[in-house]
């Protein structure tokens, strides 16, 4: 998937953020997006952290179902599927986050950094005890080619994207390095802070693009140990890891070995966990998490069933609208799709009432727009007044459709009926078409049968508009090719909330990214108002600059109808082995369960 690629480069740190009132001396420990700033100079360890936790044992999990084979070890590239958990155990960055901190970020291969007073250069300089996996030192001229190489048409398209603004790297010393910027964003620093580091040595000078089963040259905890190549992988501590005894390190990363099993179905994956073949999982079906995880083992405590509550903002989910396909190009006709999906169906008869409506695209933070624009959004607003909807001004945020009484879905597909025909669709010859007598049909691709069962009472509503849905199932290599080259109608996908939205968005939304193959954009927006609002998100300075922007540019994307809103979970269900592991006492505020369990969990000593 596009997003997880891009969330590598921020969620390696965890935020976005930049020097506050940077004087231009040297030994800035950290850096805090709006100055707030929790660890000072020499602090011994995150409070997340055990630094006594003892390090061995081993711990074995589950990627997504989504990923059901792997065929290389580098996960910069746009073709093929990379072994999972490869990005954050293998590679490092020059600052990483902290789980108890959304906008702020520590040195890791850097020791300290930078920036210009106005903000367009940041210069890192890299700790002296920093080495590779073959012994070598990380030098300032390997951080270089690193960023080269992503911005380099042999790497994923969406770091171009998102990293447009850098102008270059310059090598100033052995151990340290100028990025230039060409704009004053507060969020540029980090994030080619947050940009893996590799070695040049990497594929022996072979084109990036065919790097592939080259076993990378990195400096993380971790090395690829034993593999069953493209079904299960282990990732190997490194006992002479450089930074073991770095304070961002201390108490982290214990265990001697990290596998990942890789299974094709869900019940297989289901009854392998109760079986014992792996410690632990991250369950997403409320509907299994309901009726599957039960039975003695569960009751007498040998696996645990838990429901984290971190203050994380809450996901996205949402069948995503391809507007490039011409039957999809008129809003009227997207609300019209969004108004046949009866949620409250799905959620009580297949999510067990589990479930929460998406509202916003940033659902459960304070970016999330409610009822008019207020006066700090439409600052932002006015300029752009005759490139938008008047909706936008005299109307609330539309909220998702709802079968609620008095509401119905029978009343809901009237008014999908009304806005089709407004669009120049209408039922003739026993289907919906349009004025050439082009029937309108919809095609969905999934990869498990989960989604199908979502997508059943949805496509008989549209059934009932006269449209024919089907579904098109298919490995997700092969789907993922597809939304490469963006040929889709719809497709389901889950985007992790963020506490710090940030240049992702312009790769998610913005106009070069809608017809750069590869991109985050699969809707295919293309709206200058989307863009100028993009540019605002992105040279925000202030946490309530940042808060109306995202507020705006949400209130315009929702009046689009890009995507027909689905739900999220406000809970992360976890299940994994009793006795077998133990946790630091303090819980962090800010994390996704599969980091924090592989990051500071350890194994539980006999």
């Amino acid at each position: 998937m596009p997003g997880p690629l891009l969330a590598r480069v921020r969620s390696v740190i965890a935020f976005c953020a930049c020097v506050a009132g940077s004087t231009g001396a040297w030994a800035a420990h950290g850096y805090a997006q709006f100055g707030d700033i929790k660890y000072p100079p020499g602090f011994s360890h995150f409070e997340w952290a055990n630094p006594a936790a003892p390090k061995g044992g081993d711990i074995e999990l589950v990627p997504p179902l989504r990923i059901q084979s792997f065929d290389k070890y580098n996960p910069f590239t746009l073709k093929g599927t990379s072994a999972p958990g490869l990005g954050g155990l293998v590679f490092e960055s020059l600052l990483t986050g902290t789980y108890d901190e959304p906008t702020t970020a520590y040195g890791l291969l850097a020791e300290d950094v930078e920036v210009a007073a106005d903000r367009l250069s940041a210069t890192f300089r890299i700790n002296p005890l920093a080495r590779f996996h073959n012994g070598k030192p990380v030098t300032a001229a390997d951080v270089k080619h690193s960023f080269d190489t992503l911005v380099s048409k042999q790497a994923h398209p969406q770091y171009r994207v998102v990293l447009a603004d850098v102008s270059r790297a310059v090598v100033t010393g052995p151990l340290t390095i100028r990025y230039e910027f060409k704009t004053d964003s507060a969020e540029l620093p980090l994030l080619v802070g947050g940009l893996p580091v590799f070695s040049r040595e990497w594929g022996a000078g072979k084109a990036f693009d065919q790097v592939i089963t080259e076993a990378p040259i990195a400096s993380g905890p971790y090395r690829i140990g034993r593999v069953s190549f493209g079904r299960d992988i282990t990732y190997q501590r490194d006992p002479k890891y450089w930074a073991r005894n770095l304070n961002v390190r201390r108490g982290t990363y214990n265990f001697d070995r990290v596998t990942y099993k890789i299974y094709k179905d869900n019940t297989a994956q289901t009854e392998g966990f109760k079986a014992g073949e792996f410690d632990y999982i991250q369950v997403f079906s409320a509907k299994d998490w309901a009726r599957s995880y039960i039975g003695k083992k569960f009751t007498s405590g040998e696996l645990i069933k838990a429901e984290l509550t971190p203050k994380n903002a809450a996901d996205f989910q949402a069948f995503l609208i391809n507007t490039r396909r011409e039957k999809f190009s008129d809003p009227r006709v997207r609300e019209a799709l969004e108004l046949a999906f009866d949620w409250e169906w799905v959620n009580r008869m297949v999510n067990y009432s589990a479930h929460v409506r998406v509202r916003s695209y940033f659902n459960g933070s304070d970016f999330e727009p409610k009822g008019l624009p207020g006066p700090d959004e439409l600052a932002l607003l006015e300029p752009l007044r005759d490139k938008l909807s008047p909706k936008v001004f005299t109307n609330p945020v539309p909220p998702p459709p709802t079968t609620k009484p008095p509401g119905s879905l029978r009343d809901n597909l009237r008014r999908a009926r009304e806005l089709l025909a407004q669009a120049g669709w209408t039922f003739r010859d026993g289907a919906l078409r349009n004025a050439k007598g082009e029937p309108f049909t919809v095609e969905y691709l999934v990869n498990d049968a989960r989604a199908e069962i979502v997508a059943a009472p949805y496509y008989q509503a549209l059934a009932r508009l006269g449209i024919a849905a089907q579904s098109r199932r298919a490995d997700f290599a092969l789907i993922q090719k597809r939304l490469d080259v963006f040929d889709f109608d719809f497709f389901t996908i889950r985007i992790p909330g963020s506490d710090s939205p940030g240049s992702e968005l312009v790769d998610r939304f913005g106009s070069k990214s809608a017809e750069t193959e590869g991109s985050g954009n699969l809707l295919g927006v293309r709206d200058p108002a989307v863009d100028a609002l993009l540019n605002h998100v992105v040279s925000a300075t202030t946490r309530p600059q940042l808060v109306a922007s995202l507020r705006a540019l949400d209130r315009v994307l929702t009046h689009g109808f890009y995507v027909v809103r689905q739900y999220y979970s406000a809970v992360y269900r976890v299940s994994y082995r009793s006795g077998k592991f133990e946790q630091p006492a303090v819980a962090p505020l800010y994390y996704r369960p599969e980091d924090w369990v592989v990051s500071t969990w350890w194994r539980k000593q006999q």
